[in-house]
């Protein structure tokens, strides 16, 4: 297969694992499902994919070496199968613990929805709104 194909793939993974979390979050295998049928496979991908295309031009010890390295399609499409499993865990970890504190799903969905898209925006928004409503900042008592 070639870069683009796993590229849309990989896309396409995703998709149902955000439907579960926006759309059924409370149903039971939702928080099951989301790591072990989307989340570990992807994870299983970018080792592949960097495993067997590491190792040519760049590195990361500075911005243009990491310019460098994502010339190689493989290596920037390991870049983006890595953004896309860790931003579905974060948000499986959001959806679980807006739940554990009862914030209101419908308050969630614009965090998800931003963390789907934008990651860290999307993550921080909900930081945001469960500091607002909770008064919690600590997430110790939610690892």
């Amino acid at each position: 297969m070639s870069p683009e194909q796993v590229f849309s793939l990989a896309n396409a993974s995703v998709l149902p694992g955000w439907f579960l979390l926006i759309v059924f979050p409370r149903w039971r295998w939702t928080l099951r499902l989301t790591p072990l049928v989307f989340v570990v496979p992807l994870s299983l991908a970018y080792i592949a994919v960097l495993a067997s295309n590491f190792g040519g031009e760049g590195g990361f010890d500075s911005l243009a070496g990491v310019a460098a390295l994502f010339q190689n399609p493989w290596v920037l499409l390991g870049g983006w199968i890595h953004y896309l499993a860790f931003d579905l865990f974060i948000g499986a970890w959001e959806v679980r613990d807006a739940q554990r504190l009862r914030i209101a799903h419908l308050l969630l969905i614009p965090c998800l929805l931003l963390t789907f898209l934008l990651g860290p925006f999307g993550l921080l928004l909900y930081l945001a709104l469960r500091f607002t409503l909770r008064r919690r900042w600590a997430l110790e008592e939610a690892l």
